[in-house]
This record gives C-alpha cells, sequence and structure tokens, in this order.
C-alpha cells in the first residue's frame, strides 16, 4: 500500500509544517457543525479530545495521517463519529438507560479525549500494517490493490470497536488507557489471523469501498 508522502509517519512533510498548512479547521466544522470556531488556536479544541489550543501539537508522531483519519471518519460517517465523542464526554448520554447502565456495572464508566484515542487508533492501524498483520484483511477487501481510503476505512472500524470494547471494559480511570488498548491490540490481532477475516464495518464510512 502507498501513502502519499506528506501523510506518512515520520515523514519530513507529515510534521508540523504540513499540519500548518492543514491544521484540522475542517476537522472542527465535521464535528461541531453547529459551533464556530472562534481561532484556530482556541481552547475549543479541547471539546473534541485535544490536549491544548493548538492541535497540531498533538499530531506530532503520526503527522497528518492522525489528521486525515480523524477527518475521514468525521466527514464520511458523521453521526457514528459525533456519537462517538458525546459518548466520550458523557458516557452516560448513550443509548444505555439508566438502569441498564447500572445492571452492565457501567456507572463507573468515564470518557476519554476524542481526538487523542483517534490519534492512538491511527498509531495502532499503521503498526498493524507495517508489521504485516492487516494483510489479509486487504486481500479480503480489496485484492487488486488497497489504497488509502481501505486504510481509513479500517481506521473508521477500530475506532468504532474500540469504543465499545473500552465501554464494555468499563476502567475506572483514563490511566488504564494503556491496558485496554493493549488487550485491545490483541483481540484484533486474534481476529486477523483468520484467513477469511474482513475488518468490515457496518456503517457509513465503508460503503463503496467492500469487495467481498
Amino acid at each position: 500500500m502507498c501513502f502519499p508522502g506528506e501523510v506518512v509517519p515520520g515523514s519530513q512533510d507529515s510534521g508540523s509544517g504540513g499540519l500548518h498548512r492543514l491544521p484540522g479547521v475542517e476537522l472542527w466544522k465535521f464535528l461541531k457543525p453547529n459551533t464556530p470556531l472562534e481561532s484556530r488556536i482556541s481552547k475549543q479544541w479541547c471539546e473534541v479530545g485535544f490536549q491544548g489550543d493548538d492541535p497540531k501539537t498533538d499530531f506530532r508522531g503520526m503527522g497528518l495521517l492522525g489528521l486525515y483519519n480523524l477527518q475521514y471518519f468525521a466527514e464520511r460517517d458523521a453521526a457514528a463519529a459525533q456519537q462517538v465523542l458525546s459518548d466520550s464526554l458523557h458516557p452516560k448520554c448513550s443509548k444505555f438507560s439508566k438502569a441498564e447502565w447500572e445492571k452492565k456495572r457501567m456507572d463507573k464508566a468515564i470518557g476519554y479525549s476524542f481526538a487523542i484515542v483517534g490519534i492512538n487508533i491511527t498509531d495502532l492501524a499503521y503498526n498493524l500494517l507495517v508489521s504485516g498483520a492487516l494483510k489479509t484483511h486487504f486481500y479480503n477487501i480489496a485484492p487488486e490493490a488497497p489504497t488509502l481510503s481501505h486504510f481509513q476505512q479500517t481506521f473508521c472500524y477500530l475506532m468504532h470497536e474500540f469504543h465499545k470494547f473500552w465501554i464494555e471494559e468499563d476502567p475506572m480511570d483514563i490511566m488504564e488507557f494503556n491496558r485496554v488498548r493493549e488487550k485491545f491490540r490483541k483481540r484484533i490481532i486474534k481476529q486477523l489471523q483468520n484467513p477469511d477475516m474482513a475488518l468490515c464495518p457496518h456503517f457509513a464510512a465503508s460503503e463503496g469501498l467492500i469487495n467481498i
């Protein structure tokens, strides 16, 4: 699979210079369509899970690939992305009723930083790609030639599944993120060992991409 040079993590073009040219304003529009962004550098970015007032500092490491993945998810499946964002901020405001949360022992469930998790899941997906773990998956969904869009579709699936997994795990606090992420990684790798496996999400981001 070939990525455009500017999105490859660690490449010169994927660093802060590239992010300065494409700082993520479109991402804000997709995630918060009814709330104008006051300025590119703003405390508002914390509302979608960035750590500070300038999102490009959080993209260092994964570069533009992290940004492109989040924008793809937010644009191609806006309803799901906004729901995941809402749940990450207010987990009890999900599809579960209060009684169901208590029955499932999810009363202690807490949110997480949507954008930071998206960057982490980009890192997970990229490492699965580099290690060859996604080879069978891509062959099953795009035997002719997987593209960046197929990778982004896979990212959307992983975001969707990690969100459900996080709720199921019911972590005590955000300090358990690395434990939950590692357990999720092992689960995905086990699934990918099935030669017939294709990580096929059943939401809008995958429409028009699945070839099986």
